[in-house]
């Protein structure tokens, strides 16, 4: 699993990678104990990932769902 901040993107990440990302992410600004800097950096990773995981439900529903042409 890839660190919180490793710069990687919705090109490069499956669904189960950025659903277990987000994860731990949240886990860590949960558990508390990080600075003020890094809790916005965990939380605008998790927006991050939270937009990946939510492409890739779109697409996984557009393809189920039959097209009107």
């Amino acid at each position: 699993m890839a660190e919180p901040g490793s710069g990687e993107t919705a090109s490069t990440l499956t669904y189960e990678q950025a659903r277990a990302e987000l994860a731990a992410v949240v886990e860590r600004l949960e558990s508390g104990g990080s600075t003020l800097e890094e809790s916005l950096a965990l939380w605008e990773r998790g927006e991050e990932l939270a937009t990946i995981c939510q492409r890739w439900l779109d697409a996984a529903r557009a393809r189920l769902t039959p097209s009107d042409s």
